[in-house]
């Protein structure tokens, strides 16, 4: 099965987020109500994935989760609730979060491709006459 090629999913609702790692997954909505044990219909999960649900219950998400072997935390943070960090100390560590795509099970060509472009977009921030974009 062809991969759906996924842009930047920074920018994506809970639901677009939740379909698109459905998909990367190779998942029909039916195959997880199966895996959840009916904590997540297929109904629900439609509803959710087309943003008519926009914060679904911790136990869904905890479900949903555990079936496409995500961080809860990220899917919390999605779904707007609040998440305790562990620790904001030390303003020049590493701010922690997951890796954009590390939730889509990429070849390592395409980790070194992101990474290339990754160091591209970095580079072309910085501007003449002493501007940068951090």
């Amino acid at each position: 099965m062809a991969r759906k090629s996924v842009g930047a999913d920074v920018g994506l609702t809970l639901g677009q987020y939740l379909a698109s790692i459905r998909e990367d997954r190779g998942l029909s909505q039916r195959d997880v109500e199966k895996a959840t044990d009916k904590v997540v219909s297929n109904a629900y999960l439609s509803q959710i994935e087309n943003d008519l649900i926009k914060k679904p219950s911790p136990n869904v998400l905890h479900a949903l989760a555990e079936v496409y072997a995500v961080s809860y935390e990220n899917l919390m943070e999605r779904a707007g609730f609040v998440f305790p960090t562990r620790s904001r100390a030390g303003a020049e560590q590493r701010h922690g979060r997951v890796a954009t795509f590390a939730d889509h099970n990429l070849t390592a060509e395409e980790e070194a491709e992101l990474v290339k472009f990754l160091g591209y977009l970095r580079s072309s921030k910085k501007k003449p006459g002493g501007q940068s974009g951090r």
